[in-house]
């Protein structure tokens, strides 16, 4: 639960316009909403997302580095343990959709890279760093819009393992058969 100083502060900064100044998100925020284009070609919008099933957003710092191949190969080739849970799960970077793009086929990526050109989201997710790229962390989302994990030590390789895992954790449930 958050330090009622805290949220004090977070409303002050607000209300004086300090832009550049961020708090880091926590367990209980609400999540900033976004629409962010994806390499699936579609565009998502988080709140229409949730209106589905809960949201894993897995940020990371470039497309076709060694950590984060290694995170998306991750994902591609243990997705299956994500697949069973009602969860719509992401990467997201800050990279142009046209690298996402070539990264995901390259990777097998059976799910959507979001692309974050503008840094904007990455701003209000409070994981951009250095001003150009976002640092690996990532967000477990409820359906009512609410962080209910921040993971900011995130294992590339046991990704896919380790998201299922937390999702099972934080009582996620079995996606209901069609």
């Amino acid at each position: 639960m958050e330090i009622p100083l805290i949220r004090i502060l977070k409303s002050s900064l607000l209300i004086l316009g300090i832009a550049n100044y961020s708090v880091a998100l926590e367990v209980g925020d609400e999540a900033p909403d976004f629409r962010l284009q994806a390499t699936d070609g579609n565009s998502y919008k988080l709140s229409d997302v949730l209106e589905q099933e809960a949201v894993v957003l897995a940020w990371f710092p470039f497309a076709g580095t060694r950590g984060c191949t290694i995170e998306c190969k991750s994902l591609a080739q243990n997705g299956h343990l994500l697949k069973n849970l009602a969860v719509t799960y992401f990467m997201a970077s800050v990279d142009p959709i046209e690298d996402n793009q070539e990264f995901a086929e390259e990777n097998n990526a059976d799910f959507p890279l979001l692309s974050d050109p503008t840094k904007q989201t990455a701003k209000d997710y409070d994981v951009l760093s250095l001003g150009w790229y976002a640092k690996r962390h990532t967000f477990y989302i409820g359906r009512d819009g609410v962080i209910l994990y921040v993971d900011r030590d995130v294992r590339p390789e046991t990704s896919a393992e380790d998201m299922a895992q937390k999702l099972v954790d934080l009582g996620i449930p079995q996606r209901k058969a069609s």
